[in-house]
């Protein structure tokens, strides 16, 4: 603008609550610092990192990944067999409702549900079919799959080992962040002591068999969603982080092995400098927090942004998976942003603070306390996000229900009832003791076990969770 200034850098809008206006100021070339921290160890490449890498979209290149949950398995495998043919290498499967619920297709609960909002997948035979024909050695599979998410991962591991795969060769991430299921959402499949415990399991699981995944993304963009302003949705989802880094912490992991396993996904904002406030405050809290409270020490443990967030925005607070953006640096320095930063950082840090007196985010979660204060600013004109994630609904289809059903019927039919048995009283053994349950698990899955079977089994033990019908 040849020297003339110009305001409103920041502009108030129904979700900001914070921003004031400002001159903005270029980024500088190079290294430039975010003039508010001056230690030289926050240069761009190190853990307190808010700004990104200077080289981090070419040595980190962008995520894209294409999703299917098409009725039945057999839809969404031919469409990912059509990805891999054009060269896509990720994946991202989203499972429909009853299936995400640890529902089998037959349950009277998922009446009308089934294939809806995603694909049916009820035992082996139904995700053997899902990834017929998919090198799975060449492709990283996103999983939308809940608190079912260990039995599903286990079904693609057996489906894996039937294609003379080795499990260390697979990669993806699964989602199935179950403190936010409780904060926001009424689908609960255990009661969330159990549903950490069965998290704690499939860290430990992951990390000795399954060392290319990441194993949780936790879920901000849910909670913004609901309507959490942008220091609610930091505060919250990092607390829920760090109450899974205490959870593999409990299970002996080391923080800088298991911090890396994590991704976080965070929503879309109205205004870019608040998208971009919120992924950089995020990414100096959790820095923060690992280093001060659990000793991480290892670059590799900072955040991981993923998806879920838009473009450019994306690009300015240093995420790594909207959309391809070779070359690009995130800028930093600017006063408007840097402000706004500061502002989601500090009122965030000030939740968090409160989290903990309550005991962490699950014993919060049981005194209401993140719901009643998103529902507090949601209800005072606050606008909610727009979902625009990758949840394709479809009409209710009967005949491709019934369809469904039928399989399941014949699967029944012709695995050995004993053996199916015999494996879920193993399941229920360790789920009644202290050993990791993902290994009964895997063994009843393989003799036929259904999904909602296993889950009904840890139910047994565990209690449920979900208090309604889907």
């Amino acid at each position: 603008m040849h020297g003339k200034k110009y305001r409103d850098a920041v502009p108030v809008t129904p979700s900001a609550g914070f921003g004031r206006s400002s001159r903005w100021r270029a980024p500088c070339p190079g290294f430039s610092r975010c003039p508010h921290h001056d230690d030289p160890r926050r240069s761009r490449g190190t853990t307190g990192l808010s700004e990104g890498r200077t080289s981090m979209f070419t040595v980190c290149p962008w995520t894209t990944q294409r999703s299917a949950g098409l009725r039945g398995a057999g839809e969404s495998n031919a469409y990912f067999r059509r990805l891999v043919a054009h060269g896509t290498t990720e994946l991202s499967v989203v499972f429909d409702v009853p299936t995400r619920l640890g529902l089998d297709s037959d349950s009277p609960l998922a009446s009308g549900e089934v294939g809806r909002a995603g694909v049916a997948v009820d035992s082996l035979d139904d995700m053997r079919v899902l990834f017929t024909g998919v090198p799975l050695e060449r492709v990283s599979t996103s999983m939308a799959a809940g608190a079912p998410a260990a039995v599903l991962l286990l079904l693609y591991q057996l489906v894996a080992e039937e294609q003379g795969l080795r499990a260390d060769r697979l990669t993806g991430t699964l989602h199935h962040d179950v403190v936010t299921e409780y904060a926001v959402r009424d689908r609960h499949v255990f009661p969330p002591e159990a549903s950490l415990r069965l998290a704690g399991d499939l860290f430990a699981y992951c990390r000795a068999q399954l060392p290319g995944w990441h194993t949780l993304s936790v879920s901000g963009r849910a909670l913004a969603e609901a309507g959490a302003t942008p220091a609610q949705e930091v505060a919250f989802t990092l607390a829920e982080g760090v109450e899974y880094v205490r959870t593999a912490v409990a299970y002996g992991m080391d923080v800088d092995d298991f911090a890396p396993r994590l991704s976080f996904l965070f929503g879309a904002r109205a205004t870019l400098l608040e998208e971009l406030a919120v992924l950089r405050a995020a990414r100096r809290v959790w820095s923060r927090v690992l280093g001060e409270r659990f000793g991480a020490r290892g670059p590799s443990s900072r955040m991981p942004v993923r998806r879920a967030v838009r473009g450019l925005a994306a690009v300015l607070g240093g995420g790594l998976g909207y959309g391809p953006a070779p070359g690009v640096r995130a800028i930093a320095g600017g006063r408007a942003g840097a402000r706004t930063v500061e502002a989601v950082e500090a009122a965030a840090l000030e939740l968090m603070l409160r989290v903990e007196e309550l005991g962490g985010a699950v014993a919060a979660l049981g005194q209401g306390f993140q719901k009643d204060e998103i529902e507090r600013v949601a209800h005072h004109g606050r606008r909610r996000l727009e979902g625009d994630g990758p949840y394709e609904t479809v009409r209710l289809d009967p005949v491709a229900e019934q369809r469904q059903t039928e399989r399941l019927a014949k699967l029944r039919a012709w695995r050995c009832a004993d053996r199916v048995d015999d494996a879920l009283i193993a399941v229920r053994k360790a789920a009644e003791g202290g050993d990791n349950v993902l290994h009964p698990m895997k063994r009843a899955l393989a003799c036929g076990a259904s999904v909602g079977e296993v889950c009904d089994t840890l139910r047994q033990v565990w209690g449920a969770g979900f208090q309604s019908a889907v």
